[in-house]
């Protein structure tokens, strides 16, 4: 296993998006398992917010050390829960081709792998039969800006996307747009800010006042609007013959 220094510097800032936080785990908590792999796992914010029952496992599998040993070190003092496990890697080099979960999460993580279609294989290739991988990811591709090129994004999604990365394995069961109000300042970042990083003061407005709003307009929006995408793909029980 070679090593890997992530190279964004948002995820401390992020971490303090409490209500931003509890949205989209009010959106993903209904799809999670008991036994969790969450790949990308950063600092363990988002497996902080996540973790809840029935959850019995949680493997956080992180590829950069540094990060890995932050998760580790909040385990051990009790921040977060005995039951989470860390693993330095990625699915190729730290998870066994033959185990098997029945949640994969990608929290804003799959933008920064390269071939993402290669990626669902192998993660497909590790859940169960009925098994889901859940997938949250920054939305459109007309509002990469300065910061996504500055965390290491490829891509921004679409709808469209997100269908292209169905496979013959998985059934695209959920897909949803959330944070419609922040739409219109990640536009107004692209197009007149052009920031390569928010300001702690410009997260905290859009945390405090933009988030609330959005949770509840989406809904009357249908969920078809927004920043950021939710897929979420079950496992088939077996493949048609």
């Amino acid at each position: 296993m070679g090593s890997f220094t992530y190279v964004g510097s948002e995820l401390d800032l992020f971490s303090q998006c409490v209500r931003w936080k509890d949205y989209f785990r009010s959106r993903l908590a209904p799809h999670i398992g008991s036994d969790v792999l969450e790949v990308g796992a950063g600092i363990g914010a988002n497996t902080a917010i996540l973790f809840a029952p029935p959850v019995r496992r949680w493997v956080c599998l992180e590829p950069d050390a540094n990060l890995a040993a932050q998760i580790q070190n909040a385990v051990a003092s009790g921040s977060l829960p005995p039951q989470c496990e860390v693993r330095i890697g990625t699915l190729a080099d730290a998870v066994s081709a033959n185990e098997r979960f029945d949640t994969l999460l990608y929290v804003d993580v799959l933008e920064h792998i390269a071939d993402d279609k290669a990626e669902m294989a192998a993660a497909a290739s590790r859940l169960q039969p009925g098994g889901k991988l859940i997938v949250l990811a920054p939305a459109h591709q007309f509002l990469f800006s300065p910061f996504d090129a500055n965390i290491g994004h490829h891509r921004r999604y679409n709808a469209t996307m997100m269908r292209a990365l169905t496979r013959p394995d998985l059934d695209l069961i959920a897909l949803q747009s959330l944070d419609s109000i922040g739409l219109f300042a990640s536009m107004a970042n692209r197009l007149l800010l052009r920031q390569s990083m928010p300001t702690r003061g410009q997260l905290a407005v859009w945390d405090r006042y933009m988030v609330p709003i959005s949770r509840r307009v989406d809904p009357v929006l249908g969920y078809r609007m927004g920043k950021s995408i939710i897929g979420v793909w079950r496992k088939k029980e077996s493949l048609p013959s």
